[in-house]
């Protein structure tokens, strides 16, 4: 079964940070992707560009609305993702924990349900 990693973190922090802290937390990505490479169950994810140049598309009246920017104001933003191929929801926690981003935000996990 696939889940998807959702990986949400603030961003103001993460862009605060110093470079050591900074090059800590990418070779922390870079590992943990690696990692899910060689266990064969990565099958995809990405950084998301910052939530300031998200636009947002709701349905008033039947006519389409645009929003600049993120729908809502929080903490911590949804910055990246990861869709592995594990056996089960224990598996996906396991790997959940062990993201870098468990560390510094909040690691929401959801199996997909495919269309």
């Amino acid at each position: 079964m696939q889940y998807m990693l959702m990986l949400y973190f603030d961003e103001a922090g993460f862009q605060k940070a110093d470079k050591a802290t900074l090059e800590r937390r990418h070779g922390a990505y870079n590992a943990y992707t690696e990692a899910a490479k060689t266990a064969g169950v990565l099958v995809g994810g990405d950084r998301l560009q910052p939530s300031a140049t998200a636009s947002t598309v709701r349905l008033k009246n039947g006519k389409s609305a645009v929003l600049d920017g993120p729908y809502a104001e929080t903490k911590e933003q949804f910055g990246g993702y990861y869709i592995l191929d594990l056996p089960d929801l224990d598996a996906a926690l396991d790997w959940a924990a062990r993201c870098p981003t468990a560390d510094h935000g909040t690691v929401e996990v959801r199996a997909i349900w495919p269309m």
